[in-house]
Parts: C-alpha cells; structure tokens; sequence
C-alpha cells in the first residue's frame, strides 16, 4: 500500500491503493475519499487520482448544471441534490 502525503500531519494521512490491473493499466484509490482513477502508468493513475481527488472536493472544475444534464440525456429530476454514497467495491463505511 502506498502511503500519500495530502499536506495533513501524520495521524491525518491518507493511504492510497495502487493496483495493477490484468490488461497492465494501473488504478489508484483513495478509499478515504472514495475516489479512484486510473492511468497506463502508476505515475499517471496518481496524478489522475490527484485530479479526481480535486474535482470531487470542488477545489477545481465547474458544478455540474441541468443543462449539462439535459445535454447528456439525463433528466435533471432524477438527480439527487446531495451528494450520495458511491456505489463502488472499495468504499465502505
């Protein structure tokens, strides 16, 4: 398990999982968050993750709005306005 710096002190560091997937492509996750990525390289799946990480806490990137919905098909009402739990293996609480 890779351990990753997030610029807390030590007791509030973050591990990240690195994996390597059966095609050769790497995944990376920050189970803390609840976020993960992937990339050719592990260096490209951390620094995707980083993105990730980012959009996911509104540090970058724009929110989404209905009429990005609308332009993916997606009927707006059908969208929770909070946020929920990722459906996703990694995650649990």
């Amino acid at each position: 398990m890779a351990r990753a710096d997030t610029g807390n002190s030590d007791s509030e560091r973050r591990e990240i999982r690195l994996v390597e997937e059966e095609d050769g492509r790497w995944s990376a996750i920050d189970e803390g968050v609840g976020v993960a990525s992937q990339g050719e390289t592990r260096s490209e799946a951390l620094a995707n993750l980083d993105e990730a990480v980012a959009l996911h806490r509104g540090e970058i990137g724009d929110p989404v709005t209905d009429a990005d919905l609308h332009d993916l098909g997606i009927d707006p009402d059908t969208v929770p306005d909070e946020p929920q739990v990722p459906d996703a293996p990694w995650f649990s609480e």
